[in-house]
């Protein structure tokens, strides 16, 4: 485990405090709470960012060519 040091504002510093005491935790839990959190969100956009690229990669092109006339799209929709 690593020790680092913070320097905030005073009053952040108080209210910090009154959270942790709220939560029965200390300031220094609240913090690597904190971090472990936005650790995890960085994780966690990483692993969409790669399916997104794993999905986009499976997509052919799109060509005008592909498109239903206005026909065949009347006629889809009726039913």
């Amino acid at each position: 485990m690593k020790n680092i040091t913070v320097t905030v504002p005073d009053e952040v510093y108080r209210l910090a405090r009154i959270r942790a005491a709220e939560r029965g935790s200390s300031v220094s839990a609240l913090v690597a709470d904190y971090l472990r959190a936005v650790t995890g969100q960085d994780a966690e956009f990483d692993r969409l960012r790669a399916l997104q690229d794993e999905v986009l990669a499976t997509v052919g092109a799109f060509r005008g060519g592909d498109r239903l006339s206005r026909e065949e799209l009347h006629g889809r929709a009726v039913r």
